[in-house]
């Protein structure tokens, strides 16, 4: 993905994500000028991208540019919906985001729009070679080659929370996989994970740090995995930097430092180089800022092309 250099156009990012809408808008050179959460009621995500974009548009009535949209799902070729994305949000799939705001729409995965906003603007700018992980419900990720996002056949590159760390599992994936990465990480497996005594990674990781002992069981376990995962990344991808998002990012040193622990016993270092991760810079709004800057760039070359 090229760096956003137009200057004197601001975009409008959306970013659908299960239980609310995110917007944004922001200038070509990332500053926000607004944004707006708004829940999902009774399922009906359509109204909510409509109501939060018309209420960001309210805010700030400058001249939009351009208008991006991350989502979960593949999209399609073209980036102007998401084709695939069995199981949730019903209707999203194929559905016509142009025609339903009445303006060009530049759709992507929510987790590509996240590793956009850092190279945009985040920890990841300046680097070519970079992948994400956003550590959240489930385990998703991104891919930056050679300065450009790499979204690979049918828009699916990336999908890295879903690599198998043991073949043997009897928990199988999203994507069919038995054992994956996103089953020893992901919020949502956190009850079997700790035989139901903890709920989610916010609670686990509060009994960690308070030394309880079956916590710190399940959760180093937990970031082991994690380390081996991201070394045999490392091994395939070879990044300048890796960037580790998402809510369980905010666990901060309880998952750094026990990461940084386990790196250094599996990581390969040819002439001791290590890897760096890092904690991504946006949280909240990392889908939606990604978005607009999807959309800038695509808009930018357009309108270069034509």
């Amino acid at each position: 993905m090229r760096k956003v250099t137009i200057t004197g156009m601001n975009a409008i990012g959306i970013d659908l994500g299960g239980t609310n809408v995110k917007v944004v808008k922001i200038t070509a050179q990332g500053t926000l000028l607004v944004s707006k959460a708004n829940p999902i009621m009774e399922g009906d995500w359509q109204q909510a991208v409509r109501k939060a974009v018309r209420e960001v548009k309210q805010l700030d009535t400058a001249p939009v540019f351009c208008t991006g949209l991350a989502a979960p799902g593949l999209p399609d070729d073209n980036n102007r919906q998401i084709n695939y994305m069995p199981g949730r949000l019903p209707g999203l799939e194929r559905f016509n985001w142009s025609d339903f705001l009445s303006e060009p729409v530049h759709v992507l995965n929510d987790a590509h729009a996240a590793l956009l906003a850092e190279v945009n603007f985040g920890v990841a700018k300046g680097h070519k070679n970079v992948f994400m992980l956003t550590l959240g419900t489930g385990v998703g990720g991104a891919i930056l080659i050679d300065g450009k996002l790499y979204q690979g056949r049918l828009q699916r590159a990336g999908s890295m929370g879903d690599i198998s760390l043991n073949s043997d599992s009897g928990e199988i994936g999203f994507l069919q996989v038995p054992g994956t990465l996103e089953d020893a990480m992901g919020n949502e497996t956190v009850p079997r994970r700790s035989n139901n005594k903890f709920q989610s990674t916010r609670e686990l990781v509060a009994a960690y740090e308070a030394g309880d002992a079956y916590a710190k069981e399940v959760w180093v376990r937990s970031v082991k995995k994690l380390a081996v995962a991201v070394c045999s990344l490392i091994n395939v991808l070879a990044p300048e930097k890796i960037v580790l998002g998402g809510g369980i990012a905010q666990a901060g040193d309880a998952l750094f430092k026990p990461l940084s622990i386990f790196m250094d016993q599996y990581e390969w270092r040819p002439d001791g180089n290590a890897t760096p991760i890092v904690k991504a810079h946006f949280n909240e709004y990392a889908g939606a800022i990604g978005a607009a800057c999807f959309a800038l760039d695509r808009s930018q070359a357009t309108t270069l092309n034509s």
